[in-house]
């Protein structure tokens, strides 16, 4: 194996370097992704190495990026768009879901759509409205788009490289305050596929779930639940369109309980669709109601009040507790 430790920043920027060196056809778009290597500098290096007509600066203008994006595409290009922060892409909105997500059945799927949408995503960076959003059940719940999420420098370097590959459009949210934190990569093997969900700790009395970075704070409250005897299993969604089910399903049919985390607010939210359709599918084996913790249903506060909205492993954990005295 040839394991490194990187960050996720450091996980991304070496995935895109590997996808633009094994094909020609794969572009980079987006704000500030030349010469400065984007706000947080995923792509810094990139236009360097491969030039400005593949690490393409682009306006200010999301709408645009995507548009050039689909057109690139129809011509046999694989492009890369980045975001510049999740907040961002709502001028853009339009053409991701009523273009790019709607071309290939539009066209009896004679058409592909390789298109990848970068979006930072999520909370915990001290920063303001626009900049700290977790748009992702808007795509999700669009017929024709894929949504992944990574949660660790690993899944972060072979996930974007399969998201290229792919021949449908996909949104990749990358979770902004995970991009320093470092892990090990194993650049020998990819693990698992693009889609698939996955255990990442074993338990047995409670099954935690969540995806990009809520994992981390799921862990930690598995750590703590540890520490005062209750044993708690937690997966990794990873894929939120299309969401693998296996992995989840088999945990709570062990465990009897779920809890489903995320940052976004809960209303009409993955974590809805997640407990509607684990309680379908395991009813039998639920001993207490579905528990959901997510984000308040308000608009994002400013950023010293970021703790008081974002779940924590506390919140988690007193969801765990809701759970446990069924």
């Amino acid at each position: 194996m040839s394991i490194e430790t990187l960050s996720m920043a450091k996980a991304l920027n070496n995935g895109l370097r590997k996808a633009l060196a094994d094909d020609p056809k794969v572009l980079l778009m987006g704000e500030d992704i030349g010469p400065l290597g984007g706000v947080f500098r995923v792509t810094e290096g990139l236009q360097a190495e491969f030039g400005a007509n593949r690490v393409i600066d682009t306006p200010l203008a999301e709408s645009g990026i995507v548009g050039t994006a689909i057109g690139l595409a129809m011509r046999g290009y694989r492009p890369v768009c980045e975001i510049q922060f999740d907040g961002f892409i709502f001028p853009g909105f339009d053409q991701i879901t009523s273009q790019l997500a709607k071309l290939t059945a539009r066209h009896e799927g004679t058409l592909s759509m390789p298109v990848v949408i970068r979006v930072p995503f999520g909370g915990h960076i001290g920063a303001v409205e626009h900049h700290q959003e977790s748009p992702e059940a808007y795509f999700a719940h669009t017929p024709g788009l894929r949504v992944v999420s990574p949660s660790t420098p690993h899944d972060a370097y072979w996930m974007i490289q399969e998201a290229i590959a792919s021949n449908d459009p996909i949104l990749f949210f990358e979770p902004k305050s995970r991009y320093w934190p470092k892990g090990d990569v194993d650049t020998s093997a990819p693990g698992i596929p693009l889609h698939a969900s996955r255990v990442v700790r074993v338990g047995t009395e409670v099954t935690l779930v969540g995806y990009g970075p809520m994992v981390p704070m799921l862990l930690q409250a598995a750590e703590i639940a540890a520490e005062e005897g209750t044993s708690i299993e937690v997966v990794d969604l990873r894929s939120i369109s299309p969401i693998d089910y296996g992995p989840l399903v088999a945990s709570v049919q062990k465990t009897g309980r779920l809890v489903v985390a995320q940052e976004a607010p809960g209303f009409v939210s993955v974590g809805s669709e997640i407990a509607a359709t684990v309680t379908e599918r395991a009813f039998y084996s639920l001993e207490a109601p579905v528990i959901r913790v997510a984000g308040f249903d308000t608009p994002f506060p400013p950023a010293k009040l970021e703790a008081a909205y974002l779940p924590d492993p506390d919140r988690i954990l007193d969801a765990v507790d809701r759970a446990l005295a069924y």
